[in-house]
C-alpha cells in the first residue's frame, strides 16, 4: 500500500533518454529534487548538483564519506547504556565554483536570457554536462559549455571543463573559480531524518595558501579530531590576451582570469579538484598530499581523467547493466525508454555510492545529501550488497571488510549493553552506535544477523573461503554469542529459545518479544557461526587455533548454538494460519486506515510513537521481508496467507519496503501488484514517491529495485549455493529482461523473452545453475534456452 503522491516531471523538459537525465530548460520548480539527483560523485566524496555558479541553491553540498564532527547526545534523563556522542557528516568546501562575468555583468541563472539550455547527468561517462547561450542585456551571445565529474580510478579527484565562447561581440569577461567553506546552517524542519546540523562552527582553519594558479585550503573539525585538505588547481587554453590573479583566505580562495574575449574564440577552463582526509596525519602532510594529487591530475590533464572514466564506467555497465524492453507501465504510460533510463539512473547511483567507498561504508543518502545524518545502516547488507556481489564483489568485499574493522567497538557495545559477544551499531559512521533512540536504534538487534547474513551470501557468490575463514568466522562467532546470550529457553514456549526486547525491520512496533524476522536471522546466524567454526577447526586447523588464541573460543560454546538454532521460537498462528509479526502483534488494534488522509502519511511525522504502537500499521516490510530472505522457512502457502495479511497494514512510510513486496509478490502470484511495487521503488527519487528527494537519493531502494528485477520477476535465488531461477511474467506482458552476474568468477547473462529464458556463460570454465527445478550445465560462451516461462494471472 502506497500512500504517497508521484511527482511527474513534465516530459517536454525532461525528455526520456535510455543513457541520460536530460533537462531542456531551466527550471526552479525542480530544483531541490534535481540537487540531488544530479549529484555526481564516487563513493569517497560527492557534490550535489548544483550550478557551477553558485546560485540559485536549495541544499549546496559536498559530502567526503566518513568525514564527520561528532557532538553529545542531550538527553532529558539518563539511563544506563545509552549511546553518548552522535556523529554527523560535515558538509565541507565548496570547490565546484565558476562565476562568470561578461562586460562585468554576472552570469546568473535567475536572471539571464537563455537562448538555449540543456543539462544532462550522462550516466554512460558518469559526467554532469551543460550548455548554454546567454544573451546580455547589451545583445552580446555567449556559449558556455561545462562538464563536472568526480574520478572513479583516482579517489581523491574531481575535474572541471568550463569553456566560454562569446559568438557574436568582443567583450572582457572574467572567470572566477572560487572554493569557500562557509557554516552549513541547514536545519531540520521537524523531520528526524533530515540532518540536525551544527549551531557552533564545524571547520576551523588550519593552513591556506595560493601558489601561481593553484589554492589549498586546510580545516580540522571541532571535536572529531579529523583535518580536510581541499585543493583546486588550472589550466587556461585560449588565443585570446589574459592574464589572472590569486587571492586566498582561511576559508576562500580563488583563482580569478580576466580574458579579452573575442568572437568566436573558445576559452576554456579546466579545473581539477582534490580532497584528502585523515585523524593521523599533519596539516602540513595533507596539504602535501592534496598538491600531489594535483601534480598528477595536470599532468593526466582532462581528456586523459575523462578516458579513464569513460573505460571504468564501460566496464561497470558491461558487469551490471539491466536491459529491459518491450514494456510499458499501464499505470503512469511511462515507455520502455523511461523505465530503462530510470533502471540505469538506479544503478548509477548505487555506484556513485559505493565505488569507491574503499574503506568506509555507504551512507543512507549515499553523497547526494545529508539526511540521517551521512550513516551506516543495515541498508547496505541488505538492499545493496545483493547487486554488489553479482556485479562488483570487490567492492562488495570491501564493504564486508569494513564491518570487520569495527568489530572492537561493537565488542565493547556489546559489554555496554551487558551482553556476551559483539553488537553493531544500528546507525554509525566511526563505529560507534550514534542512535538516541534505543527503542527504534539499538534494540534492532537483527543488525548483527544482517550482516552475517550478507556474509554468507557473499562467500557462496565468490567462494571466497579465506574471507570467510581469516574475517568472517570472527564477526560470525561474535554475533553468536550475543545470539545466545540475548535469548534464553523459555517453559511457557515448550523450552524454546526465545529472544525478548527486540525490534525488527518495522520501526512502528518497538521494543517486542519475538518477532519473527529477528527470531529467524538469528536462526540463521548461529547455524552459520556453528558451521563455519566447524569447518574451520576441521580444515584449516591452523587459523582455528589461532582464533581460539585470539577469542577464547571453546566447541561447548558451539553446541549451544547449535541447541539454541534448533529450538528458535517461530511464532504461528494456527487458527489464523499466519506468522504473527511478534507475540503481541494480533492483540492490537488495527489502524484507521480508511480515515487517515493522505497528507497524514508518514505517520511518523504526525502521530506521538505511542499512539503508532498501539495498533497494527506497519512502517516497513518485517514478515514479508523474512519471507524473502529466508523464505525456506515458509511454505507456499503460509506465503500467500501472510502477505495478505500484512500487506494492507504496510503503510510505504519507509523506501525499503515496495521492493521487497515486489519480489514476494511475485513469488506468490500476484504479478500485476509486483509490478506496481517495483514501479514504486524504480521512481522512488524520479517520481519523488516519498517526498524527500530534495535530502538526497534513497540508496538502499535503488539496490531493491535490482532485487526485484533479478530476485522478483527472474525468480533467482542463492539460498543453497547455486544460482535457481523460476522466472514469472503476467499473461499480457511480451516484456524482455536481459542483465549479467558474476558468480565465483564467471559472468552469467540472463535474458528472459516472453516464453524464453536463456542463459549464456560470457565468461568462465563452466556452470551449473538451475531453471525451476531443471539442472542446466553451461559451456564456456554456449547458450541454453528453455520454455518454461510460468505467465499468471492476479488471484
Amino acid at each position: 500500500m502506497i500512500h504517497h503522491e508521484r511527482l511527474v516531471p513534465p516530459r517536454h523538459i525532461y525528455p526520456p533518454d535510455e543513457w541520460n537525465m536530460v533537462e531542456t530548460q531551466y527550471n526552479p520548480a525542480f530544483l531541490s529534487q534535481t540537487e540531488s539527483m544530479y549529484s555526481v560523485g564516487n563513493g569517497y566524496f560527492g557534490m550535489r548538483g548544483c550550478p557551477e555558479e553558485g546560485v540559485p541553491v536549495i541544499q549546496n553540498g559536498t559530502f567526503v564519506n566518513g568525514f564527520y564532527d561528532s557532538w553529545p547526545i542531550m538527553y532529558g534523563e539518563e539511563a544506563y547504556g545509552f549511546a553518548k556522542t552522535g556523529q554527523t557528516i560535515v558538509n565541507v568546501t565548496d570547490s565546484k565554483k565558476i562565476k562568470l562575468y561578461v562586460d562585468d555583468e554576472p552570469f546568473h541563472l535567475t536572471s539571464a536570457t537563455l537562448l538555449s539550455f540543456e543539462r544532462r547527468l550522462n550516466m554512460k561517462s558518469a559526467t554532469l554536462d551543460r550548455e548554454v547561450v546567454w544573451e546580455t542585456p547589451s545583445g552580446k551571445q555567449v556559449l558556455i559549455k561545462s562538464r563536472r565529474l568526480v574520478s572513479f580510478s583516482h579517489r581523491h579527484l574531481a575535474a572541471m571543463s568550463y569553456e566560454v565562447t562569446v559568438l557574436n561581440a568582443e567583450a572582457p569577461i572574467v572567470i572566477s573559480s572560487e572554493m569557500l567553506y562557509i557554516q552549513d546552517d541547514h536545519k531540520r524542519d521537524g523531520d528526524p531524518r533530515q540532518t540536525k546540523g551544527f549551531i557552533e562552527r564545524v571547520l576551523h582553519p588550519r593552513e591556506h595558501y595560493a601558489k601561481d594558479r593553484r589554492v589549498v585550503l586546510c580545516h580540522g573539525t571541532m571535536n572529531s579530531n579529523m583535518t580536510l585538505a581541499c585543493g583546486i588547481a588550472h589550466d587556461l587554453k585560449t588565443d585570446c590576451a589574459h592574464s589572472y590573479q590569486s587571492k586566498c583566505s582561511e576559508d576562500f580562495g580563488a583563482i580569478v582570469f580576466s580574458v579579452e574575449a573575442q568572437p568566436g574564440m573558445r576559452i576554456h577552463l579546466l579545473k581539477y579538484i582534490t580532497y584528502h582526509t585523515t585523524n593521523l596525519a599533519s596539516p602540513r602532510g595533507l596539504c602535501d598530499r592534496a598538491e600531489r594529487t594535483l601534480d598528477r591530475a595536470m599532468g593526466y590533464g582532462f581528456d586523459g581523467i575523462l578516458a579513464e572514466q569513460e573505460q571504468y564506467m564501460d566496464d561497470f555497465w558491461r558487469r551490471s547493466d539491466v536491459h529491459i524492453s518491450d514494456i510499458e507501465s499501464k499505470q503512469d504510460k511511462r515507455s520502455t525508454i523511461e523505465i530503462q533510463q530510470a533502471i540505469r539512473f538506479n544503478l548509477f547511483h548505487i555506484l556513485q555510492a559505493a565505488g569507491r567507498a574503499d574503506t568506509a561504508g555507504v551512507p543512507a543518502k549515499g553523497l547526494t545529501g545529508h539526511a540521517y545524518e551521512g550513516q551506516y545502516f543495515w541498508d547496505t547488507e541488505i538492499y545493496l550488497l545483493p547487486f554488489l556481489i553479482y556485479t562488483s564483489p570487490r567492492i562488495a568485499k570491501n564493504l564486508l571488510m569494513f564491518r570487520y574493522r569495527m568489530l572492537d567497538k561493537a565488542r565493547e557495545r556489546a559489554r555496554e549493553l551487558n551482553q556476551k559477544g559483539a553488537m553493531f551499531p544500528w546507525r554509525t559512521i566511526n563505529g560507534k552506535e550514534a542512535s538516541a533512540y534505543y527503542a527504534a536504534g539499538t534494540a534492532q538487534y537483527h543488525i548483527n544477523a544482517d550482516i552475517m547474513y550478507a556474509l554468507r551470501k557473499y562467500v557462496n557468490a565468490t567462494g571466497d573461503k579465506a574471507f570467510l575463514y581469516n574475517y568472517g568466522a570472527e564477526m560470525l562467532l561474535e554475533t553468536a554469542r550475543l545470539w545466545s546470550d540475548l535469548g534464553f529457553f523459555s517453559e511457557h514456549k515448550g523450552g524454546k529459545f526465545c529472544i525478548h526486547g527486540v525490534t525488527g525491520p518495522d520501526e512502528y512496533n518497538t521494543v517486542v518479544n519475538n518477532n519473527t524476522f529477528t527470531n529467524l536471522m538469528a536462526r540463521e546466524n548461529l547455524q552459520y557461526a556453528a558451521s563455519t567454526i566447524e569447518s574451520l577447526r576441521e580444515k584449516r586447523p591452523e587459523v582455528f587455533a589461532a582464533l581460539v588464541s585470539k577469542t577464547a573460543l571453546t566447541m561447548d560454546e558451539v553446541k549451544e548454538w547449535r541447541r539454541a538454532a534448533e529450538n528458535m521460537y517461530i511464532p504461528y498462528d494456527e487458527k489464523m494460519g499466519i506468522h504473527p509479526q511478534d507475540d503481541a502483534f494480533l492483540e492490537k488494534e488495527m489502524w484507521d486506515f480508511k480515515n487517515t488522509p493522505p497528507e497524514k502519511y508518514p505517520l511518523l511525522l504526525f502521530y506521538h510513537p505511542l499512539v503508532i504502537y498501539r495498533y497494527q500499521v506497519i512502517k516497513q516490510a518485517d514478515i514479508v521481508l523474512a519471507m524473502f530472505l529466508v523464505g525456506q522457512n515458509f511454505s507456499s502457502e503460509q506465503k500467500k496467507r501472510n502477505f495478505d495479511y500484512y500487506d494492507p497494514l504496510t503503510t510505504g512510510d519507509s523506501s525499503l519496503s515496495s521492493c521487497i513486496q515486489s519480489i514476494v509478490a511475485v513469488e506468490i502470484g500476484y504479478v500485476e501488484k509486483a509490478f506496481e511495487y517495483a514501479q514504486a521503488a524504480l521512481l522512488m527519487d524520479l517520481a519523488d514517491i516519498g517526498g524527500n528527494v530534495n535530502d538526497g537519493c534513497h540508496i538502499a531502494s535503488m539496490g531493491g529495485t535490482w532485487m526485484a528485477l533479478t530476485y522478483g520477476f527472474a525468480g533467482m535465488r542463492d539460498d543453497d549455493g547455486v544460482l535457481t531461477f523460476k522466472p514469472r511474467r503476467a499473461p499480457d506482458q511480451p516484456a524482455r529482461l536481459r542483465f549479467p552476474l558474476t558468480y565465483h568468477g564467471q559472468i552469467l547473462e540472463v535474458e528472459l523473452g516472453p516464453d524464453v529464458a536463456t542463459y549464456t556463460l560470457r565468461e568462465g570454465d563452466g556452470l551449473v545453475i538451475r531453471h525451476e527445478d531443471e539442472e542446466i550445465y553451461l559451456s564456456p560462451k554456449t547458450s541454453v534456452a528453455t520454455r518454461s516461462i510460468i505467465k499468471r494471472k492476479p488471484f
